[in-house]
């Protein structure tokens, strides 16, 4: 394993909540790689050929533990048992649709559970390092042309956006109330950030109403892909791209606890930012391989644009500027490398070890980082 991170993941205790989620799956092979002793929690897998099922890498951490984020006592419990080092909360319910099926549930796990998170460090005096994972769809989309920053209004039209906005509402109350970095040193050791990533793609990801996923089942079934937003404009990048700004920022803020502990965005470059159209058709094309005709992409994408369907955006753009000069972090792949990649996991997930095949996607991304 190539490790940018000059060994500062190795021994660490670093808690993971939602480790058997898609990207939680992904950062824990990661930092086990790095030699980190992950702990992870979280709910069961969404399937049986998640990312975490099939790489065993629940097998191979330091603690691999289920409990839901809305029970407090339980993640005080989780804390105090395993004293972390540091944090990255990815644990939420991460989709739009669902969300206006179970609105309050969607604030309990997002909201509440996060309060939860925060208020297991304040208890958990080894937490030196938090990063807490929302999305960009925190931001109070009015679907402009030009990116968020970090310092735009947060807001959300359906229960998931709204959600994340008003997590990040409380990520700065908590910061500003608790962890101060005026205060650090004399009231407490923590440094706490939140990241917002972009529609992240990647192997290993089954669910529910989400393009490659559905894409994916499509075409190994030999069926028609369905879309839904097909002219909806988003900022796609593969899983590890943020993965790597968020680990970078976390080992900045070890080394810099009041230098850093603030919101930041990590998505794309404007280039890779295209439709939903297009990331199916890209989609099909590297999945068959060689020349594809127009015909077979026509054949193998219908439009089931809905003017009467449940409100998504149709436009969402990050402006990342401010990651690529602090933090001297940017993407790394365009677009077709992206797809690409995540096509090339979702071919060979069957007939090879998963765990050596997340392995072989890493090192590319982290020579680039070196």
């Amino acid at each position: 394993m190539i490790d940018i991170f000059k060994n500062f993941y190795k021994g660490k205790r670093v808690l993971v909540t939602g480790h058997t989620g898609f990207k939680g799956a992904w950062l824990s092979i990661w930092l086990h790689e790095l030699g980190a002793e992950v702990i992870g929690i979280a709910l069961d897998p969404f399937s049986e050929r998640d990312n975490y099922v099939l790489s065993g890498i629940g097998k191979k951490i330091k603690a691999d533990l289920r409990g839901d984020i809305r029970d407090r006592e339980l993640m005080k419990e989780v804390f105090a048992k395993y004293q972390p080092e540091i944090v990255f909360h990815l644990a939420a319910q991460p989709l739009v649709r669902l969300s206006y099926d179970i609105p309050v549930e969607t604030y309990e796990v997002n909201v509440m559970g996060t309060i939860h998170i925060m208020e297991a460090i304040r208890a958990t005096k080894s937490v030196k390092v938090e990063i807490m994972v929302t999305t960009d769809k925190c931001y109070d989309n009015n679907e402009q042309k030009e990116g968020y920053v970090e310092t735009s209004p947060f807001g959300g039209y359906d229960p998931y956006s709204s959600s994340k906005g008003a997590c990040e509402v409380a990520i700065q109350s908590w910061r500003r109330s608790f962890f101060n970095q005026a205060d650090y040193g004399k009231k407490h050791t923590v440094s706490i950030a939140s990241v917002r990533a972009g529609n992240v793609i990647g192997g290993g990801d089954w669910a529910k109403d989400r393009i490659i996923p559905d894409c994916i089942r499509a075409l190994e079934a030999n069926n028609i892909i369905d879309i839904r937003s097909p002219k909806a404009v988003r900022p796609w990048e593969h899983v590890l791209e943020p993965l790597s700004g968020y680990m970078m920022l976390a080992q900045k803020m070890w080394e810099h606890p009041t230098e850093y502990n603030e919101g930041w965005n990590f998505g794309p470059d404007s280039e890779s930012v295209c439709t939903v159209w297009e990331v199916a058709t890209e989609i099909v094309k590297k999945y068959y391989g060689g020349e594809v005709s127009f015909g077979l992409i026509a054949n193998k994408l219908r439009d089931l644009s809905d003017p009467n369907a449940l409100h998504e955006a149709k436009l969402l753009m990050l402006n990342i500027n401010k990651a690529k000069i602090r933090l001297e972090w940017k993407p790394r792949m365009d677009m077709q490398q992206c797809i690409e990649l995540v096509v090339d996991w979702y071919k060979r997930y069957k007939n090879e070890d998963v765990y050596a095949l997340c392995i072989e996607e890493i090192n590319p991304l982290a020579e680039l980082n070196k």
